[in-house]
């Protein structure tokens, strides 16, 4: 287990701290407290460009090497990350064309971070520059476990430029797409208000205009910025390879908050790291969500510092307030230690807390850190990572070769997010991301855990599959998600499904497109209504309800084939009609839900997915405990976090195992507010996979 912290040591050189006689002098005491701290990896040298390369073609790497040198004197190791996220005034001034224009034209002027376009060849030229340089001048330290390219690639709207360089890129991607002009403009749609093109040359960048683009120019557009941005990383990755080919290369993702394709830029790193700002979120699954979504990203081919091939970092854990919301309100006590336990329980092997120490200059100076301004080491926040630290060493051997393994998977789609984020939808209350959340909640309030796929990935490690909502589905998908379901999986749609292809048209065969006969109906016409309507369901059947369940902003009339009705609307013309259907399909079940219902909905619908595909809940605990477990062949290692500020009452009819106090429970137990337990059940290696008729873990609730 890695357990470390961003430190930023250019930040405490005299006169912020040290002394004219040795204005290094804090290095050192930093490492002190943090061994003191338990902390064995330090993330380093992010925005250091301009320190690097003071003036162009000067470089001064010597410093770094003495910080790195006072980490391997106190034990501890070193990702270093490549300064392109802030390039050097000097470099602005002498090449203005690498600073973005924003999609009026105007110009992003340089004294801040992300002032670059990553579509400038003169950008790249000198990024290759720096990145070579600093790999051979530091990629042989003995500390150096990783690397971490940029930093939040494509932050504050920068995935996107509109250069005139940008616009010889976006040509040339469209070329290499469509290879005549005329296959482009079918494909777009673009004689709709007469847009067609004679060359390629003419087809615009989306810039700000009288009215909407096309969308399915504005789909390219972001799949060739999303382009853009990968190729960028590639780059930069091609080259650490080439003169560091052991150490495993990360860049720092804001999950589900960038313009770019996610899956497809983890496909170019050898794990995948987050930055989690688990401190503004007041649900846990909100928290949650994001951890299971970095895990997914990246399923094969897991390269961690460390030698581990499974998981994934959390290179950013905030350890305290932010600085940029309304009212930065400090973390109480024990949250830190809490949102760590989540992050570790959910596949994270290795913990980086931002920042070290609170900076005394520029805009991030009110950011809380583990250390305090004044940097002695007494203060609240560093006693509890201490204590974090303490444990994680205790924790560290069980943990190694375990994993996160998931039944169930959501299916997730950058195109068809951007798809949906468009102007001109059909409901623009409707948000999907939203949604999504209403299937993921009410899994994760279960206990049951959550993968995140493509639909274009192998389904078929799956027992149940959720599609909510996927709009947009390219050529191929329908195929594929078909051939899930024939093969005897469970899959689950919902309205505003299929609704156009790949290249964002609507199709002629009817909705959801390709897929009528998967689902054994069609749906007719969709109707869109404001957020103060409902209509109500009328369940029937199998399907059971804790009580009356409304349809919310979005209602398809469904004509049913040879599907069973689970539901039917009980108003409007559409009364009677089908709500929610399933139907038999090969060896497996599709269910459509042709409605948005509220939160207790998906409860109801959870609990019967669960009996339906023989799912289980990974312990018996109250509803406001979160559980989380990483296993391997040897153990199953449950984690069981309250989030609540009050005791829960556990029961446990066995004595149960705490690696953190070493003790063992039995009988009722009153886990403490935001406490922590750590259990183990060892299993045979026949068993360490749980399914059907396995046994159930030991704790559970009082009767």
């Amino acid at each position: 287990m890695h357990f470390g912290a961003d430190y930023h040591p250019e930040h405490w050189v005299y006169p912020f701290d040290g002394t004219p006689e040795n204005p290094e002098a804090r290095w050192a005491r930093d490492a002190q407290l943090m061994v003191a701290a338990g902390i064995n990896v330090v993330r380093m040298g992010e925005f250091c460009w301009g320190l690097y390369e003071p003036e162009e073609g000067r470089y001064d790497f010597d410093w770094m090497r003495r910080v790195m040198d006072i980490m391997q004197q106190a034990g501890i190791q070193v990702v270093l990350g490549t300064p392109t996220a802030a390039p050097p005034l000097w470099l602005a001034r002498k090449h203005p064309e690498i600073l973005p224009k924003d999609d009026k034209g105007l110009t992003l002027h340089p004294g801040t971070r992300h002032a670059y376009s990553m579509n400038s060849e003169v950008y790249w030229d000198y990024t290759r520059k720096i990145v070579t340089a600093l790999a051979e001048a530091l990629g042989d330290h003995p500390q150096l476990i990783g690397w971490q390219i940029d930093n939040g690639i494509g932050g504050h709207g920068t995935e996107f430029s509109y250069n005139e360089e940008t616009k010889h890129d976006w040509e040339l991607w469209l070329k290499q797409k469509y290879e005549t002009v005329e296959r482009l403009n079918n494909c777009l749609g673009l004689r709709f208000w007469s847009q067609v093109v004679a060359d390629f040359s003419e087809v615009p960048m989306p810039m700000r205009a009288p009215t909407v683009h096309n969308p399915a120019l504005l789909l390219d557009w972001m799949r060739f910025a999303s382009d853009t941005c990968v190729a960028y990383v590639a780059m930069q990755a091609e080259i650490l390879r080439k003169i560091t080919p052991d150490k495993p290369i990360t860049t720092n993702f804001r999950a589900l908050t960038r313009h770019y394709d996610h899956f497809d830029m983890a496909e170019n790193l050898d794990f995948a790291a987050l930055d989690s700002y688990a401190t503004l979120k007041h649900k846990p699954s909100y928290n949650a969500v994001e951890l299971d979504m970095m895990r997914s990203l990246k399923k094969s081919g897991i390269r961690l510092p460390g030698g581990e091939t499974e998981g994934f970092w959390v290179i950013e854990q905030k350890a305290g307030n932010v600085n940029w919301q309304e009212v930065n309100s400090l973390l109480r006590p024990g949250v830190v230690r809490l949102f760590t336990y989540q992050s570790v329980s959910r596949g994270a092997n290795g913990i980086l807390y931002f920042f070290w120490r609170s900076p005394r200059i520029g805009s991030e100076k009110f950011y809380g850190g583990v250390l305090t301004h004044d940097g002695r080491g007494t203060n609240r926040v560093y006693r509890e990572i201490s204590q974090i630290g303490e444990e994680m060493k205790l924790l560290a051997p069980i943990l190694k070769g375990t994993q996160v393994k998931a039944e169930v998977a959501i299916l997730f789609s950058h195109p068809n997010v951007w798809a949906l984020q468009f102007p001109m939808q059909p409901n623009r209350h409707f948000n999907q991301r939203e949604h999504m959340m209403r299937f993921y909640n009410a899994l994760h309030d279960r206990n049951i855990p959550v993968d995140f796929a493509r639909p274009t990935e192998d389904l078929s490690r799956y027992k149940l599959v959720i599609a909510p909502s996927l709009h947009l589905l390219e050529g191929g998908e329908a195929d594929l998600l078909k051939l899930y379901v024939q093969n005897g999986g469970t899959l689950v749609a919902t309205f505003n499904t299929a609704l156009v292809d790949e290249h964002n048209i609507a199709p002629i065969d009817g909705y959801p497109h390709d897929m009528t006969d998967l689902f054994g109906m069609e749906v007719l016409e969709f109707d869109p209504i404001p957020p103060e309507e409902e209509n109500h369901i009328v369940f029937k059947g199998e399907f059971p309800v804790t009580h009356l369940h409304a349809a919310k902003l979005w209602c398809d009339i469904i004509e049913p084939a040879e599907c069973q009705v689970l539901g039917t609307f009980s108003k409007d013309f559409y009364a009677g009609r089908p709500a929610m259907t399933i139907n038999q399909f090969g060896l497996g079940q599709a269910v459509y839900i042709g409605f948005m219902s509220d939160q207790p909905f998906y409860l109801d619908l959870v609990e019967w997915l669960r009996r339906k595909c023989d799912l289980f809940p990974l312990l018996k605990v109250p509803e406001s405990v979160e559980v989380s477990m990483r296993q391997n062949d040897e153990r199953r290692i449950y984690f069981v976090l309250n989030h609540n500020n009050s005791p829960v009452r556990l029961h446990f009819y066995k004595p149960v195992h705490d690696y953190l106090t070493g003790a063992t429970y039995t009988g009722n137990y009153d886990l403490a507010p935001l406490g922590v337990l750590v259990l183990d059940e060892k299993v045979s290696p026949e068993a360490a996979s749980p399914g059907p008729g396995s046994e159930t873990p030991t704790p559970t609730p009082a009767a």
